[in-house]
């Protein structure tokens, strides 16, 4: 019968997903670190590619258009390792990002955890806007917020981080993915 071929909801003889216990927070904030590290390289090659296209001379020349090319590139990268499952530092520490029912990111839905993790900077950038602090009292401000950002995820009913419930996705204990 094709009603017994559709699973439902709560049917036991559907395949189960795949374990969708969130990581240690630990491991999840050591690889967003190295995420970081790996993003400088990545950086570092667009804004040299960029000031050299657009024959910069000085570096608060085009500072804009370089921060919206960065941005640009980013998301690029981002989305297409989500998409695949695993950017290099989630291979390194066996990680992968899934959607809420565990199955790989569309292009779509890897936008839209992309656009919701600017909450780990966005805010206290927006906050700090109107003042000039100096660069320490910033890097203070925005380290603070990262770290209240990684605590809340204690207060997610799965212990994920905000900006993935936004986006109806979630990180997942993986080994790399073999191609």
């Amino acid at each position: 019968m094709l009603s017994n071929e559709v699973s439902r909801p709560g049917d036991t003889s559907a395949p189960s997903p795949p374990d969708l216990q969130a990581p240690a927070l630990g491991r999840r904030m050591a690889c967003w670190l190295y995420e970081g590290i790996l993003m400088f390289g990545v950086v570092f090659i667009a804004g040299y590619l960029f000031g050299t296209l657009s024959q910069t001379r000085h570096a608060l020349d085009n500072r804009h258009a370089l921060q919206a090319f960065l941005f640009v590139v980013a998301g690029i990268y981002f989305v297409w390792f989500w998409t695949r499952g695993q950017t290099l530092a989630m291979k390194t520490w066996h990680l992968r990002v899934v959607d809420a029912a565990g199955r790989p990111l569309t292009q779509a839905r890897a936008l839209g955890r992309y656009a919701a993790s600017w909450l780990w900077f966005l805010p206290p950038l927006v906050a700090m806007a109107p003042f000039n602090l100096p660069p320490g009292e910033a890097a203070v401000l925005v380290i603070g917020w990262v770290l209240v950002w990684a605590v809340l995820s204690r207060f997610h009913p799965q212990q994920q981080f905000w900006h993935d419930a936004l986006a109806g996705t979630r990180l997942v204990n993986s080994a790399p993915l073999s191609r």
